[in-house]
């Protein structure tokens, strides 16, 4: 048989770290798949970063990042840079990962190429379209275009099913955010940062906090800060870790309401391994990201979100997440419960995780090439213990 050849195309740091875990795991088929790897760049350094811990190395790079770059100039960009990548690779699918633009305009650009796509953590739903925007219909959309859904997810399946997809093209893998964390994290890891290793040797209780989201900009950042600037106020004992992303909004808000705080420690944006191995160590995360909320609670982590919605709506089922929104009170108030009561502590950080098992990749590359009729054993669908 000839070899499948599939085409990866990702361009963010969470879709890379979400994707590269599967080139690797496309090469141990070497008699069955070509792989390849184009990557947008919608973020660059970001990127390359992952890039570099995976040891992939892209086979196509449209390099499309510029600065203050937006929704329109990636779209388009996308899918002007991968039409000819795309006649020249001549890929049999086309994968993409998640909610990302890249997503969307990569899927987009394989079916104008009529290629077939395969959607990567497919079937996450909040039901609001502007929340998280634009990933909401960035997902919906690229539903529209897929062939093949790789819902990590029981609860993502269903979605698909009420969006009338197919059955037969749906397949329950797991995240394979889980099969990164399981080669990334490790408890002798030694971080380049003294002032690092020195908070954590420092006995004290750990926040470990990120905020990004653009409905979260202004006052619902601010009320955020107010909140965790009080819970140190009355807990001594407690510390907090805050990698600031590059966003001078957030920066601004950041500066005004923590800076200079003596055990608030503001910290520049963290490449994924020191970051995995970093939330491996914390107490408690607090949280606007989407990925975090799945990475935490397999390191067994408390996450507070720092949203209103959630696509993934898994771990506030199981206990291991809380939708605390951004209002001072909320935020207080959910806060000083982790912090204050050991059993609902112990009780979010011991729930079962629901988003894999770190066989996610494996199911995904068997799903593929049982479809193409290679002689492979597909493995039983994921499902949490």
């Amino acid at each position: 048989m000839k070899k499948l050849k599939l085409m990866t195309v990702f361009g963010t740091r969470p879709e890379a770290i979400k994707m590269c875990p599967l080139v690797l795991e496309m090469r141990r088929y070497q008699d069955y798949i070509e792989p390849i790897v184009a990557v947008t760049a919608q973020h660059r350094e970001m990127l390359d970063v992952v890039l570099e811990l995976f040891a992939i190395k892209p086979d196509y790079d449209l390099n499309i990042m510029t600065k203050e770059q937006t929704l329109h100039d990636v779209t388009c960009r996308v899918l002007q840079g991968l039409k000819g990548v795309l006649e020249e690779a001549r890929p049999d699918m086309v994968l993409v990962h998640g909610d990302t633009t890249t997503t969307f305009a990569g899927s987009l650009a394989a079916f104008y190429a009529q290629i077939p796509v395969g959607h990567v953590e497919a079937g996450l739903r909040t039901g609001n379209k502007y929340s998280p925007y634009p990933e909401e219909m960035n997902r919906k959309l690229t539903t529209a275009i897929t062939e093949l859904h790789f819902a990590p997810t029981a609860t993502s399946k269903a979605n698909l099913l009420k969006e009338n997809v197919d059955p037969a093209n749906i397949a329950v893998t797991g995240n394979t955010v889980i099969d990164a964390l399981q080669t990334t994290v490790r408890s002798d890891y030694r971080f380049e940062d003294p002032e690092l290793n020195k908070v954590l040797s420092s006995g004290k209780r750990l926040l470990l906090m990120t905020t990004h989201r653009r409905e979260n900009l202004g006052e619902p950042m601010r009320h955020v800060y107010q909140a965790v600037k009080k819970v140190l106020e009355l807990h001594p004992d407690v510390e907090a870790i805050f990698p600031v992303h590059k966003n001078p909004k957030v920066r601004e808000v950041v500066d005004a309401e923590l800076g200079g705080m003596e055990r608030v420690h503001l910290a520049e944006p963290m490449d994924y391994e020191p970051f995995a191995n970093l939330m491996a160590k914390a107490d408690i995360v607090l949280t606007d990201s989407g990925g975090i909320q799945e990475e935490a609670p397999a390191l067994g982590k408390p996450v507070l979100v720092l949203r209103d919605t959630t696509e993934r709506p898994e771990a506030v089922a199981a206990g291991t997440v809380k939708l605390a929104g951004t209002a001072y009170e909320n935020v207080l108030r959910e806060l000083l419960a982790l912090l204050e009561d050991e059993e609902h502590y112990r009780a979010m950080a011991e729930a079962a995780n629901p988003y894999g098992d770190g066989r996610a990749c494996p199911r995904i590359i068997r799903s593929i090439l049982a479809r193409y009729g290679y002689p492979v054993e597909i493995l039983p669908e994921f499902s949490p213990k």
